[in-house]
């Protein structure tokens, strides 16, 4: 495991963002983990999870021009990673959406640098790949080309299929998913943490059950 993918693990679990216990996703699966990316909410530790986003990029190594935030999660996420990539010598430009078009002012549902070139996605997790498929659409109707999808964490569990909700968007799409950390990589966390030990075999279980092959 990279180190940066390792500290983000350990700094999500100091902010109490990534919680150990029984708990119910969307799919109605009863999860030893959650991850709540909304719990990063004051200045240091949004700034802290940018720099961490920032790594990830550019460890990833994918080109690309423009950062897009999707409304609402996204807009914080781009923002402040652009910040971190300028602070790391890659100044880009962000843009973000809003969920209602404005008629005054500048009008338009986009809001910042123009949507063109090469363009990053920035979310929080993916669910069920509806949001990227917006951002998607969107970035195509301006003329750009979606270089991939910057997400926290990948939880590598199934969808409805086969595939997790990561592999059906870089199947539909052709674009690279790019994680912080994935639940591999906090299974190997886990293994090297005694205080968590506890919580090893259950998530071991629940990918088990529910992760792709």
């Amino acid at each position: 495991m990279s180190d940066f993918r390792r500290e983000f693990i350990e700094f999500a679990v100091a902010q109490k963002v990534l919680m150990f216990g029984d708990f119910v996703t969307k799919a109605g699966r009863n999860s030893p983990y959650f991850f709540n990316a909304g719990l990063f909410s004051d200045g240091s530790s949004v700034g802290e999870l940018a720099r961490f986003y920032a790594q990830a990029a550019l460890a990833a190594g994918v080109q690309f021009d423009v950062l897009f935030g999707p409304a609402y999660k996204g807009i914080v996420l781009a923002a402040a990673t652009a910040v971190k990539l300028a602070e790391a010598g890659h100044n880009v430009p962000f843009v973000y959406n809003r969920k209602e078009a404005k008629d005054h002012g500048e009008g338009g549902v986009l809001v910042g640098a123009p949507l063109k070139g090469r363009v990053l996605i920035i979310d929080d997790v993916i669910s069920a790949g509806t949001s990227v498929r917006e951002s998607v659409n969107m970035i195509r109707a301006a003329g750009a080309e979606p270089a991939g999808v910057l997400i926290a964490l990948d939880r590598m569990e199934r969808g409805q299929g086969a595939l997790s909700a990561v592999q059906e968007v870089q199947q539909q799409f052709g674009i690279p998913v790019i994680p912080i950390a994935t639940l591999k990589d906090l299974i190997g966390y886990l293994a090297d943490s005694p205080q968590l030990a506890d919580n090893l075999d259950k998530v071991k279980a629940y990918r088990s059950q529910y992760g792709i092959e």
